[in-house]
């Protein structure tokens, strides 16, 4: 499973965005450092259409994916050479696969930091980037010499190379456009080599403002991550009710269904994994899968013995199935197609497994 990252500054909000995503109870303090070592959990992904295939089905079961979150203790000025509790934070980052930088966009005189969610964006980025060059710095002469006996590592050190051009310049490497060195950087476990989220965490007196609070953080972006402006308190108030008390609450404050299932999406959208759905009576359950999986390497996904002795897949998209009613009618209707094992899934696909072993 994927991991994400919760990266932010002290009282930006991550452990309460955490404890919202997961349902844990992590504390949470106004005083910088109540995380002082990485809290990891799953959060389930919330899908309105699993749930209408649930309905549907009158599914006695519903399972829904998850993504793995890491709440990743808090940095500051100078983590990047141990100030805080740099070296913890250094080793939380290097552990996950995207990160999602939580920053502050509330006012509020009792808790101390600063409000401004693009300084904030600034100075995280500039901590990862002093750490990745003093990591690329530190092996980029060992590996020269290296390729000077074995001609194979050349690609490497070209791509080091590279990225140590790009990041003496202030610049993260996701905004640099060197994704086609990836590989070749890989065993640096750099830290701007991760795909970014952005939650602006803002106050409940913006709610009728949400986008515009998150546009200065979406341009500084520059399109090299996607920004959603999240009331975290308010939403991890929410997460610990009810799901009738909490649909009424987010409903009589005009939020709809939250902003939790945006965030959880994104983010898995951002890890490249994508959901497939199997549905009926006694149970309905949303699968992950990677994006350009085939029907055989996903039917492994639910067991490796579907896999094995994968024959076909039938297969129709979710809303083609709501609309006929359920998986007899579309058969009856000829609108179930079959799929052999090179058939790359999409997001939505609704799978039923043939096999034999």
């Amino acid at each position: 499973m994927e991991r994400l990252g919760l990266v932010g500054l002290p009282n930006a909000g991550k452990t309460s965005l955490f404890n919202a995503l997961t349902g844990a109870t992590a504390p949470v303090a106004s005083h910088p450092f109540t995380t002082t070592e990485s809290s990891v959990a799953v959060a389930p992904v919330p899908d309105a259409r699993l749930d209408a295939l649930a309905h549907m089905s009158a599914s006695r079961k519903v399972v829904r994916a998850g993504v793995e979150v890491v709440d990743i203790a808090g940095l500051v000025p100078g983590s990047s050479t141990g100030e805080g509790l740099g070296n913890r934070f250094l080793a939380g980052i290097r552990e996950v696969d995207a990160l999602c930088v939580v920053l502050r966009a509330f006012e509020d005189p009792e808790v101390p930091g600063d409000s401004d969610p693009v300084d904030g964006l600034a100075t995280l980025e500039l901590e990862l980037v002093l750490a990745d060059l003093a990591t690329v710095e530190s092996q980029l002469d060992r590996r020269r010499k290296a390729a000077r006996a074995d001609k194979s590592l050349a690609g490497e050190v070209a791509a080091m190379e590279a990225a140590h051009g790009v990041l003496s310049q202030g610049v993260p490497l996701y905004r640099a456009g060197l994704d086609a060195d990836r590989a070749a950087r890989r065993s640096l476990f750099l830290l701007t080599d991760k795909p970014v989220l952005a939650v602006v965490n803002i106050g409940d007196d913006a709610l009728d403002d949400v986008e515009a609070r998150a546009a200065g953080v979406t341009k500084a972006l520059d399109g090299h991550g996607e920004a959603l402006a999240v009331c975290v308190q308010l939403e991890a108030e929410a997460a610990r009710l009810t799901p009738a008390e909490r649909a009424e609450l987010l409903e009589g404050l005009g939020l709809g269904a939250g902003a939790l299932a945006r965030v959880a999406h994104s983010a898995y959208h951002l890890l490249g994994r994508r959901l497939f759905f199997t549905t009926g009576d006694k149970e309905s359950r949303s699968w992950s899968f990677r994006v350009g999986s085939t029907a055989a390497e996903c039917a492994g996904v639910i067991h490796s013995d579907l896999q094995r002795g994968f024959i076909r897949a039938e297969v129709i998209h979710w809303d083609e199935l709501l609309d006929l009613g359920s998986w007899a009618a579309a058969k009856s209707a000829g609108r179930l197609r079959l799929e052999g094992k090179d058939y790359e899934v999409a997001d939505g696909d609704v799978l039923e497994i043939r096999f034999n072993v």
